[in-house]
């Protein structure tokens, strides 16, 4: 679901004459929003305790920056790069978490698996594009805070909270997200009004519904009983699966060495969702 992102926020940018910052912002409150009445209508809308409403604001916040730095880093590094830096980082990150809060030495099935997803994903993506040297290093920057607060989302959310499902954390959070994402892109200039048409309202709907509402609400379900690093490690689908979606919608074309990094990224896929014991 994640996959269909890039060619639904294409062409939902292009419906509504709207940069990529601002369909950020749009995808955030979209699916928040769809979530939260999701949510209202079962009864689970309203969250209970401070622990709650803390879960709240620190997914809402990473979320914001999580996207907010994603869409920095493409225009300083380009589309390939940035989501190289920023995808491929997220289950290094998490692998290096949970060694060090479990105090031991990093799973090597885990490592394995990370590495093979990792090189996939470079041959997929392919090699940046020609960008000076300060631009370059500021841009990979950027694109790892973006890959550093994807995968605190996924370490803070893998522990349900008492008094909050998924869909009103979620729905909630990306509401704050949307909001924060609007309060500092406003002043930038960074938003304007869209233009209205059909064809850019369903698109926004389905940018809400499938790689937003219902693919988070997935997702934080799934880390219920996923190491944060495997389910990473399987977000590794997601430029895969948009690769596939361009090459159909868009006409685009892959290279013999794209083709080995989507069968390195599959393989990485299958392995880390093998149950296996872990030795402490």
């Amino acid at each position: 679901m994640w996959g269909t992102g890039g060619v639904l926020g294409t062409a939902f940018g292009a419906a509504a004459d709207l940069p990529s910052t601002a369909v950020a912002a749009c995808r955030l409150g979209g699916g928040g929003v769809l979530l939260v009445l999701y949510a209202v209508a079962g009864g689970l809308g309203r969250p209970h305790g401070t622990a709650a409403y803390r879960r709240i604001a620190i997914i809402g916040a990473l979320a914001a920056v999580f996207q907010g730095a994603y869409f920095a880093a493409t225009s300083l590094l380009g589309v390939a790069a940035a989501t190289l830096v920023a995808i491929g980082s997220a289950p290094v990150v998490c692998v290096a978490v949970e060694s060090f809060t479990d105090r031991r030495r990093p799973d090597p099935v885990a490592v394995r698996t990370v590495a093979v997803g990792v090189i996939g994903l470079v041959f997929l993506v392919g090699a940046p594009a020609d960008v000076p040297t300060t631009t370059a290093v500021v841009g990979a920057a950027t694109a790892l805070l973006s890959g550093t607060s994807f995968a605190a989302i996924t370490l803070v959310g893998r522990r349900p909270v008492a008094g909050l499902s998924e869909s009103a954390m979620t729905g909630w959070s990306f509401l704050l997200g949307g909001a924060i994402l609007v309060a500092v892109l406003g002043p930038t200039g960074g938003l304007r009004a869209p233009t209205v048409t059909a064809t850019a309202v369903v698109l926004l709907l389905a940018l809400a519904v499938i790689p937003t509402a219902a693919a988070y609400t997935f997702w934080f379900r799934g880390l219920r009983t996923a190491p944060a690093s495997t389910a990473t490690v399987i977000g590794l689908l997601e430029p895969l699966t948009g690769t596939v979606l361009a090459m159909i919608v868009l006409g685009e074309r892959l290279t013999l060495v794209g083709l080995v990094g989507a069968a390195l990224l599959l393989v990485a896929v299958v392995d880390t969702s093998r149950p296996r014991t872990v030795r402490a």
